[in-house]
């Protein structure tokens, strides 16, 4: 067994983890995040996708150890104070599932791509989510979620003293 601490959707966590054991596993088993689902377990469908450190990951593809020390974000992490994030009102208002299975992988790949290009061009959407599946959408209707959250965040953000909503929040600790 390894020591591992890591900071779930704001909380610290500390717990002993066998070396071997998938982040996805340690979320959805060990911390209760079943809202990272698992796909495929071979990274090819971008179920699993959380963002480690600020970065987009399939978490099939990143052991539990590796995220030693560092900041996870799942899904539940997005909403603040009961009010969703401005990607999950967007895929809701937008019809962007239909099964919901991929949903939080493309939620949060679609947060991520975001961050990177706040005003990203349909194609952008698309070579952006490339690594997520969708067997259900085809994808139409995500794309125009995408393109309905860039738009609020960029009004946002142009509104005077407004603060972008963070990805994390702070840290409390859980010790077990």
């Amino acid at each position: 067994m390894t020591r591992i601490t890591v900071s779930v959707d704001g909380v610290s966590y500390t717990d002993d983890v066998e070396p071997r054991t998938l982040l996805v596993h340690y979320l959805r088993e060990t911390l209760g995040k079943t809202g990272t689902v698992i796909g495929c377990d071979t990274s090819n469908c971008g179920a699993c996708t959380v963002h480690l450190d600020g970065t987009s990951v399939k978490s099939c593809s990143v052991l539990a150890v590796q995220a030693d020390g560092s900041a996870v974000t799942t899904i539940e992490g997005l909403a603040r104070d009961g009010e969703l994030h401005p990607m999950q009102r967007a895929f809701s208002e937008h019809h962007a599932l239909q099964c919901g299975y991929c949903t939080p992988g493309m939620i949060m790949a679609s947060c991520a791509l975001l961050a990177d290009n706040p005003d990203p061009t349909e194609d952008e959407i698309r070579h952006g989510l490339e690594g997520n599946l969708c067997r259900c959408t085809g994808y139409h209707n995500i794309v125009k979620a995408v393109q309905a959250a860039a738009a609020e965040q960029s009004a946002a953000a142009a509104e005077p003293g407004a603060a972008s909503q963070p990805t994390s929040a702070p840290a409390a600790e859980v010790a077990r």
